[in-house]
């Protein structure tokens, strides 16, 4: 979701800049870097190093932050460059999607009012899998929602630990960098922009043997 289908690690930026000086401090650009598709704990985790306030606890800068994204995400969303004509083209399609995104459910619910709930027939949150992104866990666990071989599979994303995570789980990978630079691995094909991509080109990424 954040930085691959909406433009909000931008709204995130904004959030967490807004934590960091709540906090008296101000955050870097390495460690807003390394947050980019980490779980809340491991981002607070990182902001409270960075500030050198480590004694924090991350439950309840989680809970202050969603509170300022969810004001921020109430405003609108942007879509990223593509991908509201990819996602209605595979809609139109037929093509089973889940949404697989390491935020969490009431945020998701306030960014689904930009996204549009109707173009997933599956949602996996943040908070609702036991080990977040890299592990295998939200990709395996959103094929067995969809009813889809996993190896049937494409997973779009943005970040490194989505790409890590999707293709641990054994999904095809679409990589399209937002905040952070991807690069071409086993399995996993990089695009500078949705707007590049089309249902037959998905098609092509999935082996057909």
């Amino acid at each position: 979701m954040d930085g691959t289908l909406v433009d909000s690690e931008k709204v995130w930026d904004v959030g967490l800049a807004d934590l960091a000086a709540h906090y008296g401090g101000a955050l870097s650009v390495a460690a807003r870097q390394s947050m980019v598709g980490t779980s809340m704990v491991e981002s607070m985790t990182i902001l409270h190093d960075d500030l050198a306030q480590p004694w924090r606890d991350p439950t309840a800068s989680t809970r202050w932050l969603e509170a300022r994204v969810m004001e921020l995400f109430a405003d609108g969303l942007v879509w990223r460059p593509g991908a509201r004509d990819l996602l209605a083209a595979v809609r139109a399609a037929g093509v089973p999607t889940a949404l697989v995104t390491a935020t969490r459910r009431p945020l998701v619910e306030v960014a689904l009012r930009t996204i549009g709930p109707e173009n997933f027939d599956a949602v996996v949150c943040g908070d609702e899998v036991t080990r977040t992104k890299p592990h295998p866990e939200p990709y395996l666990a959103a094929a067995a929602l969809l009813g889809a071989p996993i190896a049937r599979c494409v997973a779009i994303e943005d970040s490194p630990t989505g790409v890590a995570s999707a293709r641990a789980a054994g999904a095809r990978v679409l990589a399209v960098p937002c905040e952070v630079a991807l690069s071409d691995v086993d399995g996993v094909t990089v695009v500078p922009s949705l707007a590049t991509v089309d249902v037959a080109f998905l098609a092509r990424l999935v082996p057909h043997s």
